[in-house]
Formats: structure tokens, C-alpha cells, sequence
């Protein structure tokens, strides 16, 4: 399945959304009016290498909680993952059992490459 999970409040996110020019057969989802579910969140671990690269760092509540200073388990970002939205790197894209995290260049540009050879 083709998804694409942001956040409608967030500019980057949007930016990102109208760069890649998603088909209409994309299935979107705002994370922060429909969170995350165990089942996707599996899906997207299966795809790339751990749970903390899912998991954003540049969150407010990671400094507030003072995760920081804690040694975090992949279960552990699991369940902050699913606990609230802003813990997800943002956004996800996920396409032909691809995924592409986050919003740098690198993969903003990958993503746009994998979207025109489809």
C-alpha cells in the first residue's frame, strides 16, 4: 500500500506533500487526527532497520520528558511512538514496500526519484 503519513499542521510536512506531487491513489494520513496504529507502525519497522529511526528527536517533549538523558530500548521508542504523534520523524512515506523517513533533501529527493519510476 502507497501512504504517506504527515502532519497538517506542520509547514514542512505540507511543503514536502506538494514537492512530491502524490498520485491520487496515495492513501494520506494526518498522524495527529488519526494516530498511528501498533499494525503500521509494525509495517513501517519491517521496512527499515530499527524503531528509533522512526522516532524524532527534534520533538519538544523528548527534551521536556528528559528522554535525552535516558538510555532508550527499541520498545521504548516504540511506545512513544504510539504514545503521541510528535515522537514520529515526519514525514513517512511508503511506497512498493519502500519506506522513506523524515524531511532532509537526501530523501526527499530519493522519494521523488522512486515516485517517477512507478
Amino acid at each position: 500500500m502507497n501512504k504517506f503519513y504527515y502532519l497538517s499542521t506542520c509547514n514542512t510536512c505540507t511543503r514536502i506533500m506538494k514537492e512530491l506531487n502524490l498520485p491520487e491513489d496515495f492513501q494520506l494520513q494526518d498522524i495527529k487526527s488519526e494516530p498511528i496504529t501498533k499494525a503500521q507502525i509494525e509495517e513501517m519497522r519491517a521496512l527499515t532497520d530499527s524503531y528509533e529511526s522512526l522516532f524524532s528527536k527534534r520533538a519538544r517533549l523528548y527534551k521536556e520528558l528528559g528522554l535525552k538523558e535516558k538510555s532508550l530500548t527499541e520498545d521504548d521508542y516504540k511506545h512513544y511512538i504510539l504514545d503521541h504523534y510528535t515522537f514520529l520523524k515526519r514525514p513517512v512515506l511508503l511506497l512498493n514496500n519502500q519506506i522513506f523517513i523524515g524531511n532532509s533533501k537526501k530523501t526527499v529527493e530519493a522519494a521523488k526519484q522512486a515516485l517517477n519510476e512507478q
